[in-house]
Protein backbone atom coordinates (compact mmCIF):
# COMPACT_ATOMS: atom_id res chain seq x y z
CA UNK A 1 0.00 0.00 0.00
CA UNK A 2 1.37 3.35 -1.23
CA UNK A 3 0.20 6.66 0.45
CA UNK A 4 0.14 10.06 -1.13
CA UNK A 5 -0.04 13.12 1.25
CA UNK A 6 -1.30 16.41 -0.96
CA UNK A 7 0.24 19.65 -0.32
CA UNK A 8 -1.21 22.43 -0.95
CA UNK A 9 -0.41 26.17 -0.04
CA UNK A 10 -1.14 26.80 3.30
CA UNK A 11 -0.81 23.03 4.34
CA UNK A 12 0.52 22.28 7.89
CA UNK A 13 -0.74 19.09 8.70
CA UNK A 14 0.94 17.14 6.00
CA UNK A 15 4.01 16.22 7.66
CA UNK A 16 1.60 15.21 10.48
CA UNK A 17 -0.08 12.70 8.07
CA UNK A 18 3.41 11.56 6.70
CA UNK A 19 4.85 10.88 10.45
CA UNK A 20 1.69 8.80 11.51
CA UNK A 21 1.79 6.57 8.67
CA UNK A 22 5.38 6.11 7.85
CA UNK A 23 6.80 6.14 11.22
CA UNK A 24 3.84 4.88 13.34
CA UNK A 25 2.08 2.36 10.89
CA UNK A 26 5.00 1.40 9.15
CA UNK A 27 3.54 2.78 5.88
CA UNK A 28 5.19 3.85 2.09
CA UNK A 29 4.23 7.54 1.92
CA UNK A 30 5.10 10.55 -0.74
CA UNK A 31 3.90 14.03 -0.66
CA UNK A 32 2.51 15.31 -3.54
CA UNK A 33 2.74 18.95 -4.51
CA UNK A 34 -0.47 20.17 -5.82
CA UNK A 35 0.57 21.06 -9.05
CA UNK A 36 1.49 17.61 -10.08
CA UNK A 37 -0.21 15.64 -12.19
CA UNK A 38 0.99 12.31 -11.56
CA UNK A 39 -0.21 10.50 -8.14
CA UNK A 40 3.04 8.68 -8.21
CA UNK A 41 1.09 5.14 -8.21
CA UNK A 42 -0.32 5.99 -4.97
CA UNK A 43 -3.15 3.80 -3.86
CA UNK A 44 -4.67 5.93 -1.40
CA UNK A 45 -4.75 9.32 -1.41
CA UNK A 46 -4.49 11.71 1.70
CA UNK A 47 -5.97 15.52 1.65
CA UNK A 48 -4.03 17.24 5.17
CA UNK A 49 -5.45 19.76 7.32
CA UNK A 50 -4.53 23.34 7.16
CA UNK A 51 -5.92 26.24 5.51
CA UNK A 52 -4.94 25.71 1.65
CA UNK A 53 -4.45 28.90 -0.15
CA UNK A 54 -5.29 31.01 2.78
CA UNK A 55 -8.86 29.68 3.09
CA UNK A 56 -9.74 32.66 0.58
CA UNK A 57 -13.59 32.60 -0.83
CA UNK A 58 -14.25 29.86 1.22
CA UNK A 59 -12.32 26.91 2.98
CA UNK A 60 -11.58 24.62 0.40
CA UNK A 61 -12.92 26.46 -2.63
CA UNK A 62 -9.67 27.32 -4.44
CA UNK A 63 -8.04 24.22 -3.50
CA UNK A 64 -10.72 22.17 -4.84
CA UNK A 65 -9.49 23.51 -8.17
CA UNK A 66 -5.60 23.17 -7.73
CA UNK A 67 -3.86 20.73 -10.82
CA UNK A 68 -3.76 17.25 -8.82
CA UNK A 69 -7.16 17.39 -7.97
CA UNK A 70 -8.48 16.25 -11.37
CA UNK A 71 -6.18 13.20 -11.13
CA UNK A 72 -7.24 13.00 -7.43
CA UNK A 73 -11.11 13.00 -8.65
CA UNK A 74 -10.11 10.73 -11.79
CA UNK A 75 -8.82 8.35 -8.93
CA UNK A 76 -11.62 8.23 -6.32
CA UNK A 77 -14.24 7.91 -9.28
CA UNK A 78 -12.10 4.63 -10.29
CA UNK A 79 -12.73 3.33 -6.67
CA UNK A 80 -9.68 4.69 -5.68
CA UNK A 81 -9.15 5.20 -1.84
CA UNK A 82 -9.75 9.22 -0.71
CA UNK A 83 -9.90 10.76 2.85
CA UNK A 84 -9.44 14.43 3.98
CA UNK A 85 -8.93 15.35 7.24
CA UNK A 86 -10.24 18.47 8.21
CA UNK A 87 -9.41 21.81 5.39
CA UNK A 88 -9.33 17.83 3.56
CA UNK A 89 -12.59 17.55 4.38
CA UNK A 90 -13.33 20.77 2.89
CA UNK A 91 -11.64 20.39 0.06
CA UNK A 92 -13.88 16.94 -0.18
CA UNK A 93 -16.89 19.02 0.08
CA UNK A 94 -15.91 21.64 -1.94
CA UNK A 95 -15.03 18.81 -4.84
CA UNK A 96 -18.60 17.10 -3.91
CA UNK A 97 -16.91 14.11 -3.25
CA UNK A 98 -18.53 13.76 -0.01
CA UNK A 99 -22.26 14.98 0.61
CA UNK A 100 -22.55 18.21 2.53
CA UNK A 101 -21.32 21.16 3.08
CA UNK A 102 -18.77 22.80 5.93
CA UNK A 103 -19.59 25.77 7.53
CA UNK A 104 -18.37 28.64 10.63
CA UNK A 105 -18.89 26.87 13.23
CA UNK A 106 -21.79 27.84 15.97
CA UNK A 107 -19.52 29.62 18.17
CA UNK A 108 -18.19 31.80 15.12
CA UNK A 109 -14.76 30.80 16.81
CA UNK A 110 -11.87 29.10 15.90
CA UNK A 111 -11.97 25.79 18.35
CA UNK A 112 -8.70 24.03 19.03
CA UNK A 113 -9.37 21.33 21.77
CA UNK A 114 -9.68 17.28 22.61
CA UNK A 115 -13.09 16.54 21.52
CA UNK A 116 -14.68 12.48 21.55
CA UNK A 117 -15.80 10.80 18.88
CA UNK A 118 -18.18 7.52 18.39
CA UNK A 119 -17.94 5.47 15.31
CA UNK A 120 -20.37 4.83 13.17
CA UNK A 121 -21.01 2.98 10.14
CA UNK A 122 -20.75 -0.84 10.28
CA UNK A 123 -20.17 -0.97 6.41
CA UNK A 124 -17.05 2.11 5.92
CA UNK A 125 -13.42 0.64 6.06
CA UNK A 126 -12.81 3.83 8.67
CA UNK A 127 -15.07 2.48 11.24
CA UNK A 128 -15.94 -0.80 10.62
CA UNK A 129 -13.71 -2.72 13.16
CA UNK A 130 -13.54 -0.01 15.59
CA UNK A 131 -14.46 -0.76 19.19
CA UNK A 132 -18.07 1.20 19.88
CA UNK A 133 -16.14 3.68 22.25
CA UNK A 134 -14.99 7.33 22.89
CA UNK A 135 -12.09 8.09 20.93
CA UNK A 136 -10.31 11.51 22.14
CA UNK A 137 -9.36 13.27 19.08
CA UNK A 138 -7.71 16.58 18.54
CA UNK A 139 -9.77 19.49 16.17
CA UNK A 140 -8.65 22.56 14.63
CA UNK A 141 -10.96 24.63 12.72
CA UNK A 142 -13.24 27.78 12.57
CA UNK A 143 -15.47 26.12 9.87
CA UNK A 144 -16.48 22.51 10.55
CA UNK A 145 -20.12 22.94 11.67
CA UNK A 146 -21.59 20.41 9.02
CA UNK A 147 -24.87 20.76 7.63
CA UNK A 148 -27.02 19.05 5.21
CA UNK A 149 -30.61 19.20 3.80
CA UNK A 150 -33.12 17.07 5.26
CA UNK A 151 -33.18 14.52 2.19
CA UNK A 152 -29.05 13.99 2.43
CA UNK A 153 -29.23 13.90 6.10
CA UNK A 154 -31.85 10.78 5.69
CA UNK A 155 -29.47 9.10 2.96
CA UNK A 156 -26.45 9.07 5.11
CA UNK A 157 -27.73 7.43 7.59
CA UNK A 158 -29.81 4.85 5.48
CA UNK A 159 -26.95 3.93 3.50
CA UNK A 160 -24.73 3.85 6.83
CA UNK A 161 -22.22 6.84 5.53
CA UNK A 162 -21.68 8.65 9.01
CA UNK A 163 -18.43 7.92 10.05
CA UNK A 164 -18.34 9.55 13.51
CA UNK A 165 -20.39 11.55 15.94
CA UNK A 166 -19.10 14.06 18.08
CA UNK A 167 -19.50 12.56 21.56
CA UNK A 168 -18.58 12.71 25.52
CA UNK A 169 -16.04 10.83 26.83
CA UNK A 170 -18.27 8.14 28.14
CA UNK A 171 -19.47 7.58 24.42
CA UNK A 172 -22.99 9.16 24.65
CA UNK A 173 -23.89 11.71 21.64
CA UNK A 174 -25.40 14.60 23.29
CA UNK A 175 -26.07 18.62 22.56
CA UNK A 176 -22.88 18.92 25.21
CA UNK A 177 -20.47 17.20 23.40
CA UNK A 178 -21.40 19.08 19.65
CA UNK A 179 -18.15 21.14 19.77
CA UNK A 180 -19.27 23.17 16.79
CA UNK A 181 -23.22 22.40 15.91
CA UNK A 182 -22.78 20.07 13.43
CA UNK A 183 -25.95 18.68 12.52
CA UNK A 184 -26.37 15.33 14.25
CA UNK A 185 -23.03 15.51 15.95
CA UNK A 186 -21.68 14.63 12.47
CA UNK A 187 -18.12 14.57 12.89
CA UNK A 188 -17.46 12.96 9.09
CA UNK A 189 -19.04 11.13 6.42
CA UNK A 190 -17.96 8.98 3.41
CA UNK A 191 -19.50 8.57 -0.02
CA UNK A 192 -21.98 6.13 -1.16
CA UNK A 193 -19.43 3.76 -2.78
CA UNK A 194 -17.30 4.33 0.78
CA UNK A 195 -14.15 4.47 -0.91
CA UNK A 196 -14.00 8.68 -0.05
CA UNK A 197 -13.77 9.53 4.12
CA UNK A 198 -14.12 12.92 5.44
CA UNK A 199 -13.68 13.86 8.94
CA UNK A 200 -12.86 16.85 10.95
CA UNK A 201 -10.92 16.07 13.73
CA UNK A 202 -7.52 14.91 13.11
CA UNK A 203 -6.39 11.25 14.00
CA UNK A 204 -2.77 12.27 12.90
CA UNK A 205 -2.31 14.17 15.82
CA UNK A 206 -2.85 11.41 18.17
CA UNK A 207 -1.01 8.84 16.82
CA UNK A 208 2.79 8.89 18.90
CA UNK A 209 2.73 7.62 22.48
CA UNK A 210 5.32 10.63 23.01
CA UNK A 211 2.00 13.25 22.31
CA UNK A 212 0.14 11.33 24.97
CA UNK A 213 -2.50 9.89 22.80
CA UNK A 214 -3.24 7.10 20.53
CA UNK A 215 -6.83 7.00 19.81
CA UNK A 216 -6.34 8.56 16.56
CA UNK A 217 -3.24 5.53 15.65
CA UNK A 218 -6.04 2.93 16.41
CA UNK A 219 -8.28 4.66 14.31
CA UNK A 220 -5.78 4.81 10.81
CA UNK A 221 -4.50 1.56 11.99
CA UNK A 222 -8.11 -0.06 11.70
CA UNK A 223 -8.11 2.05 8.08
CA UNK A 224 -4.77 0.46 6.77
CA UNK A 225 -5.69 -2.87 8.20
CA UNK A 226 -8.73 -3.06 6.35
CA UNK A 227 -7.67 -1.90 3.31
CA UNK A 228 -4.84 -4.31 3.33
CA UNK A 229 -7.09 -7.05 4.44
Amino acid sequence: MKFGVVVFPGSNCDQDAVDALRDQLDQEVVKLWHKDTDLQGCDFIILPGGFSYGDYLRTGAVARFSPIMDEVIRHAQRGGYLMGICNGFQILAEAQLVPGVLLRNMSQKYICKNVHLLPQSESALLTAGLEKRAYKIPIAHGEGRYFADEETLKRLNDNDQVLFRYCNEAGEVTEASNCNGSLENIAGVCNEAKNVFGMMPHPERASDPLLGNTDGQIILSQLVKTVLA
